[in-house]
């Protein structure tokens, strides 16, 4: 009995020893994955080892996959105009927004490029418009790669016009995610493919259950036409992006339109999932990356996030960003979870007298990723940092500016899924023209907004401080 009971305290320890010595580079996940295994001993622990555990290579990598998508990454930089970082900031004042061009140089696989058309789409009608526009004069191929797609109101439109146009012998494929998707009809997949589309799931859940990568998905949201016009964002292809959703109605959005250089960048990307997910290579030819004759001179850089120990490059990018602030820092995010070093950035910069505007969600679309954000906002209250809550509907917008100097629009949030465990991408945009018309949105935002107080705030119930307790330490897991 002793030797039995001896055995199972023995195992009752290793599980906390292994997440220890697995997770200590990263301890709010490695608390979160302790806290389970505490509360559900040994059956927490299989959670962990069945969807928790970092991979030490980025998923579904292989040397040769690596190879062939750095071939691309390749061909891409050989069409784009690139920004010589010698070339920025302000030299008189050593340089500081040159410096933070090299830093970005060095965090992110891709360059800033020189030749590029933006505008800053606002809310789904404006994406939905904008991107089925693009796809009626498509020429040679639609290259879709979205987190959620639904397949009925809207979705249902994008579906039959990829079916349309593939009929007409138009190359589309099709890359939805397996989770984010879940619930997409197989009648209407096998449909497409019967109209000459090439669709693939990626990561379908059974079998990335069985690969331990369930917990790896690909958030990401591109759309590219025939390799000129490139969108990227916040917003998938579902009606709640219209404000049809019963429970949350008004579903307040960006996203993001690129003609030139960056399209190179985007196509790349759709590449390398396409590759990831299908096992497909395509071809590096000019009618995936064509010359394109735009003129105009916006900078654009697609920074792209994937999972992986060593995969950091979207919070090193916002991080870099965030500690060259001198006048402003503005965010808005529909679920703030930050990575430590996040977190710091935005307390410091608010005590430094850097003004920093935080939007969150007054009416969340999770109760529980509420209470986790909510966890975060008494720190930064206490900082300086001004947090307001959104109260128009539901704010899924994920753009951060930062002086004058540059800007952001993508798919990550500012949480720790987002910034570890998925596959995201985010445009960072140096010009002011689209500086300009993302502070206008953010300003208007804040006019449905109510702003938290320190005061107030502290005073909530205690029964939600505990379950924001609670909530703040299986955070890093949302």
């Amino acid at each position: 009995m002793v030797s039995w009971l001896g055995w199972l305290l023995a195992l009752y320890v290793v599980q906390f020893a292994a997440i220890l010595l697995l997770e200590h580079r990263r301890q709010g996940y490695m608390t979160a994955w302790l806290f389970i295994t505490f509360v559900c001993p040994f059956i927490g622990f299989a959670a962990y080892f069945l969807v928790g555990r970092r991979k030490r290579q980025s998923i579904l990598e292989s040397r040769t996959g690596e190879a062939a998508m750095e071939e691309r990454i390749a061909a891409a930089a050989a069409k784009a105009e690139i920004v010589e970082t010698s070339g920025w900031g302000d030299q008189s004042d050593l340089g500081r927004e040159s410096r933070l061009q090299q830093a970005l140089a060095m965090l992110s696989p891709f360059p800033v490029t020189g030749r590029n058309r933006t505008k800053v789409l606002r809310n789904g009608d404006q994406t939905f418009d904008a991107m089925m526009d693009a796809m009626r004069s498509a020429r040679h191929h639609i290259h879709m790669d979205y987190y959620t797609i639904r397949h009925v109101g809207v979705g249902k439109l994008f579906l039959d016009l990829l079916a349309e146009k593939a009929r007409k012998g138009i190359e589309v494929r099709l890359l939805y995610d397996g989770i984010g998707s879940l619930n997409l009809d197989e009648g209407v997949i096998r449909a497409l493919r019967e109209a000459g589309a090439e669709t693939c799931c990626f990561a379908p859940p059974k079998a990335a259950f069985l690969e331990r990568r369930l917990n790896y998905r690909n958030h990401r949201k591109i759309a590219v036409i025939d390799g000129r016009v490139g969108f990227l964002g916040g917003i998938n292809i579902g009606d709640e992006y219209l404000g049809m959703d019963e429970k949350i109605g008004y579903w307040r959005d960006t996203h993001l339109s690129v003609h030139g250089d960056a399209v190179y960048y985007l196509q790349a990307l759709f590449m390398q999932d396409w590759q990831r997910a299908s096992g497909k290579h395509l071809p590096l030819s000019d009618v995936y990356m064509p010359k394109h004759g735009i003129q105009e001179k916006e900078r654009v850089m697609i920074v792209p996030g994937k999972p992986g120990v060593n995969d950091r490059e979207i919070v090193e990018v916002m991080f870099a960003a965030m500690a060259a602030a001198r006048t402003r820092i503005y965010a808005a995010t529909p679920y703030f979870i930050p990575d430590p070093a996040i977190a710091m950035s935005l307390r410091v910069a608010a005590r430094s007298g850097v003004d920093v505007k935080l939007i969150i969600p007054g009416i969340p679309d999770t109760d529980l990723v509420l209470l986790a954000t909510l966890s975060y906002v008494q720190d930064m209250l206490e900082a300086g940092v001004r947090v307001y809550r959104y109260w128009k509907g539901f704010i899924h917008a994920k753009v951060l500016i930062v002086d004058d100097m540059l800007a952001s629009v993508g798919t990550a949030n500012l949480d720790m899924r987002s910034l570890y465990s998925n596959y995201e991408s985010i445009a960072l945009v140096f010009d002011e023209k689209p500086i300009r018309s993302l502070e206008r949105d953010f300003e208007e935002d804040l006019k449905a907004c109510e702003e938290l107080e320190l005061e107030r705030f502290a005073r909530r119930p205690r029964k939600q401080k505990a379950a924001e307790a609670v909530m703040h330490m299986l955070s890093p897991l949302l």
